[in-house]
Formats: structure tokens, sequence, C-alpha cells
């Protein structure tokens, strides 16, 4: 598997990854119904985005600074993997990725400001690779099928 910037020809590639996941409304607080062109200037408009390739791109993810002035030190991530690539440690890679990325930006942290309790596997995977959960949002999220559900705030130093 290969990790790479974006490029504009990466666009198809990365909304048939993006489609699924915003369509179902379950794990991004992101509008359901967004049309294709401003969910790729959401996604590839940040600080930085990546694909992971394999035969094709199997896995996308953005960097962007968290908050601005003091809070800009820390970083934000959005990962996304496709179905036919799950099970096979691409999140875990991308994590790993973007971690050596943000340090490269500059970041000495990254924070997840919004992992819902009910995705449990990213729950789990953020955990073993080293994120604090440091808070917890109650009902944070109108999941589509369990109602309001909880969200955890999870941070990790870069500099350790």
């Amino acid at each position: 598997m290969d990790i790479r910037l974006i490029t504009p020809d990466d666009a198809d590639g990365v909304w048939a990854l993006l489609q699924p996941v915003f369509r179902a409304g379950d794990t991004y607080a992101i509008d359901r119904d967004i049309s294709r062109d401003d969910a790729l200037a959401f996604w590839m408009g940040q600080a930085a985005c990546y694909v992971a390739c394999d035969q094709g791109i199997i896995g996308t993810y953005y960097i962007k600074t968290n908050q601005q002035g003091g809070g800009a030190h820390v970083c934000n991530c959005g990962y996304v993997v496709g179905d036919a690539a799950r099970g096979r440690g691409v999140a875990a890679q991308m994590c790993d990725h973007s971690q050596d990325a943000a340090r490269d930006l500059g970041y000495s942290a990254m924070q997840f400001n919004l992992v819902l309790a009910s995705n449990t596997g990213a729950v789990r995977l953020w955990g073993r690779l080293g994120f604090a959960t440091v808070g917890t949002i109650p009902e944070a999220f109108d999941h589509p099928t369990l109602g309001l559900v909880d969200a955890f705030v999870m941070h990790k130093s870069l500099t350790d």
C-alpha cells in the first residue's frame, strides 16, 4: 500500500469512498445530502489530504488545524476506508502516516473532536494507537438508527 498526497485526478476515487459514508450519516457530522462538489471541496481543501492506494484508492484522510490562534498547534484529521479494504489495517496505517505528516506540518498534537461512542471500531483503534479519551459529549450526535449517541474527544501528543 502506498500513501501519497492527493491530486485533482483522485477526485472520482475519493468521492467513491466519501459518498457512501456521508450518505449513511452514521459516523461524520456532515450533511447526508452534501453534493459531490461540496464534499470534495471540504475533504480535499484542508491543510493536507492523502490517499491510500493499492490497485486503486482504498482510503483517504485529511489534516486540518483544529483551532486558530492559540490552538493552531493542534490538528484534527478525518479518515475514510473503502468497504473492500476494511479489516486490512488501512486506517491504522493512515493514522500512523498522518501523525508523521502532522509533525512535518508543525503540529504538536492531534485531536479528534467527535468520535462517536457507537463507532466502536474507531474508538478501539484510536485507543490502541495511543489516543486518550479526554472528554465525553453527551448525546452529541443524532444517529440515523440509534438516535442520540455520545461522542468522545480523543487526543494525542505528537511530541512524545
